[in-house]
């Protein structure tokens, strides 16, 4: 075989030989497809965000109900002992507070 040859050809075997049907890497010119439609649409006719507002609404609250038994009975109790700590803390620094517990310390 010349080299001029393998130059012309792809460097590939011939098409329809060795399993190749669709030619070399990048170059598919293979037989042609028979019964395979494709359709296309204009990049003016799409509407992508079709339906996003509606659906993040939606999706949004999904989530969030299906998530908020996790974290808000936790946080629920936090709340009311950071609440009652730092209301127990003013008393025992109160006047009336280190009356009462002036002797235990």
């Amino acid at each position: 075989m010349r080299p001029t040859q393998i130059l012309r050809s792809g460097g590939g075997p011939e098409l329809g030989k060795y399993g190749n049907f669709y030619g070399n890497w990048g170059a598919f010119g293979g037989p042609k497809w028979k019964g395979i439609a494709s359709y296309g649409l204009s990049l003016n006719q799409q509407r992508p965000l079709a339906g996003a507002f509606h659906n993040a609404i939606f999706n949004t609250w999904r989530r969030f109900y299906s998530q908020v038994w996790y974290w808000a009975p936790p946080m629920a109790v936090a709340y009311y002992a950071i609440t009652w700590a730092n209301a127990r803390n003013e008393y025992l620094n109160s006047k009336a507070g280190r009356l009462e517990y002036a002797d235990s310390e």
